[in-house]
């Protein structure tokens, strides 16, 4: 009994995970706030200055999917620590190299491993707590893109008082530390039977995409969730200080007040899933997101009505990554290390195409009303799917799969 009661709830788990997740992020993300300042350093057209943006996100995206299968595996203690160490070399070298497109780019492109690091997360958090607290706990977690927000503050303010190198030398500090720290204090969730034997397969985890559609209708709804959460924070500080002509530390903070509203949306999105049912939530979400994309479309020019739905957005946003995760803990408990790295880089992906994409409508239309449609087109996208789906309840009972239980309200 004593076990078990450990194993519904660990707040120091659940704590050394978001602070681990919150610098990860933090080293992660630190290119959006850093852009206009990169911009002007290296002389990078939009187009260039979208591709640095969003270059980090490729590689994180893709090693998602093995990070989570590896945590399954191996456990988030070891895997979490293996992955900051690494990532403390790319920011050193970033740290060194900045002063072209090529390194930047690359080194950009290696940094994105630390994106993984929320695939990692998911898995150690979910089995320290019940089916009944799980969905408030990965939103708790999840808060660790709070790291967004403190890079956002900082990174451009350091860069200015200091240089441009200060800001990847903090991080690189700040993971070496968090690195010792995880080790030290993290321990995983006990396992029934113990860890699996055997060699490490990265295929046939992944056969639950076979056998359930369900599982590629939560890879499109995060793709629209974190992935445009991710694309609204890295893309804003350019399009306020390229279109509302604000400073590059105005639009830094503003750009931060997006991801703190996403931020603590985001658990309570999962609280409410625990109690009103995720699939309502995702509704009401891209529900939401429709509209405020729309009017994002209409009046992105003039301040309140950008500052009103942004802000808007950020909250739809953030309460729909908290009832998605809420589902794969729910649907998938066997398997949420495999189907969280391929969900997650599917969200990963969502962050990285949008500012492609609106560099390249400014750049052919020379707006962005184009950009914002196409956002409201992929939510529309995402609710037909999830009103089309034969709904099960995200509230029914543990014991129910996702294959046998009956649909709510039938």
């Amino acid at each position: 009994m004593e076990g078990q009661a450990e194993r519904r709830s660990n707040p120091v788990a659940l704590g050394v995970a978001l602070a681990a997740f919150t610098v990860c992020f933090f080293a992660w993300s630190m290119f959006g706030p850093l852009g206009p300042t990169l911009q002007d350093e290296l002389s990078l057209s939009d187009f260039q200055l979208a591709v640095v943006v969003a270059i980090p996100v490729v590689l994180g995206s893709i090693m998602r999917i093995p990070v989570g299968i590896l945590s399954d595996r191996y456990g988030g203690r070891l895997v979490f620590t293996a992955l900051m160490a690494y990532s403390v070399i790319p920011l050193v070298l970033l740290a060194l190299f900045h002063s072209s497109f090529g390194s930047v780019l690359v080194l950009g492109f290696f940094l994105g491993v630390t994106g993984a690091s929320f695939a990692v997360g998911v898995p150690f958090v979910n089995r320290w707590y019940s089916e009944a607290r799980q969905g408030f706990a990965l939103g708790v977690y999840g808060m660790g893109m709070g790291g967004t927000v403190i890079a956002a503050l900082t990174a451009p303010k350091i860069a200015k008082h200091w240089s441009l190198a200060t800001p990847f030398w903090l991080a690189a500090g700040l993971l070496a530390v968090m690195t010792v720290v995880f080790w030290v204090v993290a321990r995983d969730a006990p396992r029934p039977g113990g860890p699996p034997s055997g060699r490490v397969s990265f295929i046939a985890p992944l056969a639950v995409f076979k056998r359930s559609p369900r599982a590629w209708a939560l890879t499109l709804f995060y793709f629209l969730s974190f992935g445009g959460f991710v694309a609204m924070f890295l893309y804003l500080p350019k399009l306020l200080t390229g279109v509302q002509h604000l400073t590059k530390t105005d639009a830094g903070y503003r750009a931060a007040g997006f991801a703190l509203l996403a931020v603590v949306a985001r658990p309570i999105g999962g609280w409410l899933s625990d109690r009103m049912g995720a699939e309502r939530l995702l509704r009401v979400s891209f529900t939401a997101t429709i509209a405020l994309a729309l009017l994002l479309a209409a009046g992105y020019k003039h301040m309140v009505p950008l500052t009103v739905a942004c802000l808007a957005m950020a909250v739809a946003l953030g309460l729909g990554t908290g009832a998605v995760f809420r589902l794969v803990a729910h649907w998938y408990p066997d398997d949420v290390g495999a189907v969280t790295g391929v969900v997650g880089a599917a969200g990963g992906l969502g962050g990285f195409f949008p500012p492609l994409v609106m560099a390249i409508v400014k750049g052919i239309t020379g707006s962005y009303v184009l950009g914002f449609v196409l956002l409201a087109a992929v939510a529309a996208v995402c609710l037909f799917v999830l009103v089309g789906l034969d709904r099960p309840s995200a509230s029914r009972p543990a014991s129910a799969s996702p294959q046998t239980a009956r649909p709510a309200g039938r």
